[in-house]
């Protein structure tokens, strides 16, 4: 069925608008072809902002700077009430005065009421990962209380809304079964009454702040001084009641926060202006009814060229510079937004100063996804297919008629909790041997994983190359963690991105016959494209001789699997070995890791290294072919090995042991489908050092 597809979409492809732009995206493997966004650089959609600002950073007089900046804040609420728009609000100002942002959004499987929550951590100096810890916690309903309110640190604060103080465990009736029941455990061992009330008498006696705000009042007395009664029923304007409190509290500059909020509703400036109106009032509130806070987000000193970014803006945005013109996507969480981004924002501006475009179609399922994809990528075009497990799971077949056709192709596979539908919305890292085995036979491909966003805009043109060069699949491993993340990081350069076509011809020596799976060298062939005269071929499922005629003949068999799994070895020979493995730093002690653990990792190493402990790290990409002699060379001072991963079984661990390098002492591992923080890998490292005496640290934090 998918290879109908394929040829349907070649076709198109071929006579429309991929003639007009190859050329432009086509390079001698020592050139460079750049790409720019029309909307100027990285700044392609109201989310995604450059933080220098500098007309609205007026600093607050008389405040005390010596204190390092390095907390906390969390809101939550119902699905749909709006915690991402006040999130969204929170980390721009913070970011726009001049701190490091890293936020997580966590969310249930379903559109609208359940639990949804946002954790931002803003500090003075780079971060890279949440904490365990929530300094500043806002809430407008109860569940968020009863869910979080032990995460608040002591001196921590809680802003919350005092007509919820009677409000019983019970009532709230998106809590499951299983976690009522810990919590009514929890609450009993205080000897407290399982109410909001009972519960924040629990924080308020281990130092926790409390600030009670009747939201519905808050709405009121603005509906009568703006003499506006819709207000009074607004409530989705509580989220940015809450924010604006939590900024007054802090106090962060009130033009720039009056400033962002317009922005973000620029599209609707009525309702932008009510909301700004609102903020005020409840900023102006906090800062005549609170105590200061022991942080102060006024303005520092920024950082030339720093955007903030959300986790799937470094794939999408990598795509487009690398030169991929088209992209197929099944709608799947948490892969569709990276589809959805492109779509939004696919009008290119090339160096030559010409338009392109990137074709993006949403399909009936993701067999046709790949086949469309194949499809174009056969016409010469850079393509590529997004994607999570389940869809995956539909992609195999697909991925091997790729695989034994030699058709380069990219697919981005953003992992989430399996198997099945598992966990649909939450994290982790359980695809990675799936990636490496899927589909039936022997063919090569490669699997590479990022570290974080910023990798990832870099990685994905690299990989777009590795596609071209050595004509096979690549899977470029992504997941939910990196896709709902929101950091500050350098603004993505271009010109660091160089556009590496391969051996894709740009005309046929008619004289000789053109042979597509042309035998001998060093076993990748000159790649014709359909409608490049002269360069005509066949493809099949079945195997082939050099023209592409199916074939049965053993001996030719035999060389044909030869020459496309030689590319393996190629792979590790030709792409630079620091694309392939990067060691953080030494110690004794070393931390093996790939993907999304990055972050944490190197978080907690920076802890351990302020208590004057070495703490090693290896952060490996290239998954498969798996660098066997490059990392045992670079782990041969190591005395102690630590698997970090976000999985059950320890996969990368397995791939490690597989290749002989050394035995694993120690394994980190975590898979309740939320993401591994800092705090964790710091104490189960402090713990590894004292001496437990399990072998395995199984990490659980979080609701």
């Amino acid at each position: 069925m998918y290879t109908s597809t394929i040829y349907t979409v070649a076709c198109f492809l071929e006579y429309t608008w991929y003639q007009k732009t190859r050329r432009a995206s086509q390079s001698a493997s020592s050139a460079a072809t750049h790409w720019r966004c029309a909307n100027a650089s990285v700044r392609i959609a109201e989310n995604v902002i450059s933080v220098n600002v500098p007309s609205l950073m007026r600093p607050l007089a008389a405040v005390d700077r010596m204190k390092s900046v390095d907390f906390s804040w969390l809101i939550g609420g119902p699905q749909g009430s709006g915690v991402e728009t006040a999130s969204l609000i929170f980390s721009n100002i913070c970011a726009q005065a001049g701190y490091h942002i890293f936020g997580k959004r966590e969310f249930h499987s379903n559109i609208k009421g359940e639990h949804s929550y946002f954790g931002v951590r803003v500090a003075d100096h780079v971060v890279r990962s949440n904490t365990d810890s929530v300094e500043l916690l806002v809430s407008y309903d109860a569940e968020t209380i009863f869910r979080h309110y032990d995460s608040v640190s002591p001196n921590g604060v809680v802003i919350y809304d005092s007509d919820m103080d009677k409000v019983e465990v019970s009532d709230v009736s998106t809590l499951d079964s299983h976690f009522q029941n810990r919590l009514l455990q929890s609450i009993r061992s205080h000897n407290a009454p399982p109410t909001v009330h009972g519960i924040l008498d629990i924080v308020r006696r281990q130092g926790v702040t409390l600030y009670p705000v009747s939201f519905r009042e808050m709405l009121a007395t603005l509906a009568e001084q703006q003499n506006n009664p819709r207000l009074q029923r607004m409530k989705r304007m509580y989220n940015v009641l809450g924010v604006s409190l939590s900024l007054g509290l802090l106090r962060a500059p009130l033009d720039m926060m009056t400033h962002t909020i317009r922005t973000i509703f620029s599209k609707k400036p009525v309702i932008g202006d009510l909301n700004a109106d609102a903020a005020v009032y409840a900023y102006k509130k906090a800062v005549n009814e609170f105590r200061p806070f022991g942080h102060i987000v006024d303005v520092i000193p920024t950082r030339p060229g720093t955007a903030l970014v959300q986790g799937f803006q470094g794939t999408a945005i990598g795509k487009m510079v690398a030169g991929c013109r088209f992209q197929s996507y099944y709608p799947i969480t948490p892969a569709s937004d990276e589809s959805v981004y492109i779509e939004s924002n696919n009008m290119l501006e090339q160096n030559d100063g010409k338009p392109a475009s990137v074709v993006v179609v949403q399909t009936e399922d993701e067999i046709s996804a790949i086949g469309m994809m194949i499809g174009a990528a056969l016409t010469g075009t850079r393509s590529s297919t997004s994607t999570s497990g389940p869809g995956f799971s539909l992609m195999a077949e697909a991925l091997g008629w790729a695989g034994i056709n030699e058709v380069p192709v990219v697919i981005t596979l953003y992992q989430r909790s399996g198997p099945s539908t598992g966990l649909p919305t939450r994290h982790g890292q359980d695809d990675l041997l799936f990636a490496i085995y899927a589909g039936h036979g022997e063919f090569p491909r490669i699997v590479y994983a990022s570290g974080d966003i910023e990798e990832s805009f870099y990685d994905t043109c690299q990989c777009f190359n590795y596609s071209d060069i050595f004509q096979i699949p690549v899977i470029h491993m992504m997941d939910k963690f990196l896709a709902s993340t929101t950091t500050t990081c350098p603004i993505f350069d271009p010109t660091r991105v160089t556009i590496d076509r391969g051996r894709l011809l740009d005309r046929i020596d008619s004289e000789h016959e053109y042979k597509r799976f042309q035998l001998g060298g060093d076993g990748i062939s000159p790649r014709s494209y359909l409608g490049l005269e002269d360069g005509i071929f066949w493809n099949s499922g079945d195997e082939s001789d050099e023209v592409g005629h199916i074939t049965e003949d053993p001996v030719l068999r035999r060389e044909m699997m030869d020459k496309r799994l030689s590319r393996l070895d190629l792979v590790l020979d030709r792409v630079p070995q620091v694309e392939q493995a990067v060691l953080h730093a030494q110690g004794d002690y070393t931390i093996i890791s790939w993907g999304s653990t990055k972050g944490p990792i190197l978080d907690a190493i920076e802890m351990l290294r302020n208590e004057s402990v070495s703490v090693g790290f290896l952060q490996i990409k290239m998954l498969h072919p798996f660098p066997a002699k490059y990392v045992a060379d670079l782990l041969k001072s190591a005395k102690v090995i630590i698997d970090v991963e976000s999985n059950q079984t320890a996969q990368m661990g397995k791939l490690f042991l597989q290749n002989s390098i050394k035995p694993i002492d120690y394994y980190i591992l975590k898979y309740t489908g939320r993401a591994i923080t800092s705090t964790e890998i710091y104490d189960a490292l402090q713990d590894i050092i004292s001496g437990i005496d399990s072998d395995t640290v199984v990490l659980t934090h979080g609701p």
